[in-house]
Order: C-alpha cells, then sequence, then structure tokens
C-alpha cells in the first residue's frame, strides 16, 4: 500500500535541495537495493512487486510503482535510503577529480569505473552533479558503496593540499602514451563542453591528452568524459 505522503516525498527526492534537507535519497534497480541493504546502508522505506524480495518491503502493483519511479520504465525494487554520514577524503595514491560533470549518466560510469580499478573515491567541484540523484545511483549500478564522492568549494586548493602533483585531461596536451603515468598524482577531468576551468588549470603542473588517430577533415570532435576516464584509468593500471 502507497500513502499520499510517501508518494509526494518520494517524488521530491528527484531535486537535491530535498535530498538534503530529509537526509534521504532513492534507489531504484533490484541489484542496486541489494547492494545498499548488504553493505549496511539503513533504508526507511523499500518496495517491490515481487512478493520475495524482502521482509520489511510493501508490496505495490505495477500501477503504483509507476507513480513513484524517477524513470520512464519502473524497476521492480525502489528504495528510499538515508543518506551516508560524510567521510573525510582518503587521499588514496591516485586521485580523480571531476570539474563540472553535470551527466548524471557519466557520473555513475565513472564511479563504477573507479571500483572497478580500486579507487575508493572521487573529489568532486561543487558543480558536478550530485552523487545521490537517482540516475547517478542507477548508473554507478552498485558502486556508489565503494566509491565515496567529495564535494568541495574550491577543487584546486583542495587537490593542491594534498601534496602531490595534479595533472590535468584535455583534448590538446601530452599524448598519455608517450610517458608513463605518474602512481602518485591528482588527475583532473573536465566536462566535454567546458573542460578543466580556469581557477583548476592554475594548479595543474601538465596536461595530458588522448591523441586522435583518425586523419584528415572528416573525424570526431570529442570523446565523453567517462570514455576518457575509462582510458586514463586503463593507462595509469598498465603493467607493461
Amino acid at each position: 500500500m502507497l500513502s499520499k505522503n510517501q508518494r509526494k516525498q518520494i517524488i521530491q527526492l528527484r531535486k537535491k535541495k530535498y535530498r538534503l534537507s530529509s537526509g534521504l535519497f532513492v534507489a531504484e534497480g533490484e541489484k542496486v537495493v541489494n547492494d545498499l541493504i548488504t553493505s549496511g546502508w539503513s533504508f526507511k522505506m523499500l518496495f517491490t512487486i515481487n512478493n520475495d524480495f524482502h521482509p520489511d518491503a510493501n508490496l505495490l502493483t505495477l500501477d503504483e510503482m509507476k507513480m513513484i519511479t524517477h524513470f520512464k520504465t519502473p524497476s521492480p525494487v525502489l528504495g528510499v535510503f538515508n543518506l551516508p554520514i560524510k567521510k573525510d577524503i582518503l587521499a588514496e595514491p591516485i586521485t580523480i577529480a571531476l570539474n563540472g560533470i553535470s551527466d548524471p549518466g557519466n557520473l555513475g560510469t565513472i564511479m563504477r569505473l573507479c571500483d572497478w580499478f580500486g579507487l575508493s573515491e572521487l573529489i568532486c567541484s561543487n558543480d558536478t552533479v550530485d552523487c545521490f540523484n537517482p540516475k547517478v545511483i542507477q548508473a554507478s549500478m552498485g558502486s556508489i558503496v565503494r566509491v565515496c564522492c567529495h564535494y568541495v568549494e574550491d577543487l584546486g586548493a583542495t587537490l593542491s593540499n594534498l601534496k602531490k602533483p595534479i595533472y590535468g585531461a584535455s583534448a590538446n596536451g601530452v599524448s598519455i602514451y608517450k610517458n608513463r603515468l605518474s602512481q602518485k598524482a591528482s588527475y583532473v577531468l573536465g566536462s566535454e563542453s567546458h573542460g578543466i576551468s580556469l581557477s583548476v588549470s592554475n594548479h595543474l603542473n601538465c596536461v595530458y591528452s588522448i591523441p586522435q588517430f583518425r586523419k584528415g577533415i572528416s573525424k570526431a570532435e570529442s570523446l565523453n568524459v567517462a570514455t576518457a576516464s575509462a582510458i586514463f584509468l586503463s593507462e595509469l593500471f598498465r603493467e607493461t
């Protein structure tokens, strides 16, 4: 059974201001919700259209689930979870920083990539999309439980305080294939449309790029930031 108050609250959680004021966020999908629960993240409400999902889940009809989903097509499971307590920056040897990434799918995918390569945190400028946006949660496919996003007011200063080199990723820079990338450094990725902001660029020790191998006038203009992140991380962890 779905009450009007529950429906209203869940719909409001699409917006960041309501997530912050209530201390709650929405996760959808059986795998994602299961990952959150098994990792010890506390939930306020659980809803499912399956009889045997969880003993504390409220059973809904498909029509009821359609009323509260944040997507065009509802998942069979939806959970309302408490926002986790903010953590301190770990300062791992390799730090990935995001500057003004606005697309939820890109952030979620980058979180999955960090998870895959064994990194436990991302440092993000405040104008990067909220990691508890429902679309980010879904795109992360559960990596949200293992990769913490830290949001900072001054990204350049925060990275400088880590006392290690800061490198940027750009269309124009030194090829990542020319030299081995440092295993103790911060790497900043900006948005596909705006790149790295001037305030962060002032802190960079060097700029790296992924070279384009197609010749001629007709060629791709840029790489999606999540795709670029995958290439950078793969090169960073290459053993030979």
